[in-house]
């Protein structure tokens, strides 16, 4: 069984980290660079990097950032933002990316995902999914009950999760994974920066509808919810940002922590 991996993630608006809550309210968490750094001599398994005005902007993610941050880390490198063609992601990977994160892109285009699976290889291919609760009937969806008894699915959410697509997210993490994604980065935007915990039923929706590796991602406050991920979903690895970036915890009282509770995690 591999390890379970702790990502911190670096939301990048305008050269600065930033953290919001639902997507929105985005608040200065600091520089990239020295942040990268921090979290790489940390103990971090790998970092990603979101470029999350790029796509809609309409313009490319900031290399020279990426350059930067690429020069002061020894981990795996994930970068995402304004990629929209084969270009963008070789002039990211050239930049000292190991893979590159698609979202807003692969919606409109599912066909980039093989085009950049064949080219660069399967091991590359991450594509983010933003999913946020939809209460609209909606025939056809996956349709999950909530403790209040209420309806809803999963809806597919593009441009920093700003706008719907109508596109189920459990139907839409199938096809990725046909169309070549190596991995799903998967972000609940109800749970995004509310620092209650991560969306188990999401996640563990995902994990069992796919058989690529699924990175949990939004609602991290706590090691325990870390735990609560990897027991209750079976994802591969917990992407977090608040937790580290304002000092709540450290990367490695997190690893210990899940160590201690029974997590196979690289110390």
């Amino acid at each position: 069984m591999l390890a379970k991996r702790i990502i911190p993630c670096l939301d990048v608006d305008n050269g600065r980290v930033v953290k919001g809550v639902h997507f929105s309210e985005v608040k200065d968490a600091g520089d990239p660079v020295e942040l990268a750094e921090r979290y790489s001599e940390q103990g971090a398994d790998e970092l990603v990097f979101l470029d999350i005005t790029a796509s809609e902007q309409g313009r490319d993610t900031m290399k020279s950032v990426v350059r930067k941050v690429a020069e002061v880390i020894d981990i795996p490198f994930t970068v995402g933002g304004g990629i929209k063609k084969l270009e963008d992601a070789r002039g990211i990977l050239l930049s000292g990316a190991d893979k590159v994160s698609i979202n807003t892109a692969a919606v409109k285009n599912p066909e980039l995902i093989t085009q950049l699976m064949s080219i660069f290889g399967k091991q590359c291919v991450v594509v983010a999914i933003d999913a946020k609760r939809n209460y609209d009937a909606a025939p056809g969806k996956t349709v999950f009950a909530g403790k209040d008894g209420r309806k809803f699915w999963f809806e597919v959410r593009i441009y920093g999760g700003k706008e719907g697509t109508g596109i189920d997210a459990v139907k839409w993490a199938r096809e990725v994974e046909s169309r070549g994604a190596g991995e799903i980065l998967l972000t609940s935007i109800d749970a995004d920066g509310t620092e209650n915990g991560y969306d188990i039923q999401l996640s563990k929706t995902i994990c069992s509808s796919t058989r690529i590796p699924v990175i949990a991602s939004g609602g991290c406050g706590t090691s325990r919810h870390m735990l609560e991920v990897f027991e209750g979903a079976d994802v591969d690895a917990a992407l977090a940002a608040s937790i580290f970036h304002y000092d709540k915890s450290t990367i490695e009282k997190v690893k210990k922590y899940l160590k201690r509770n029974g997590i196979r995690i690289r110390l």
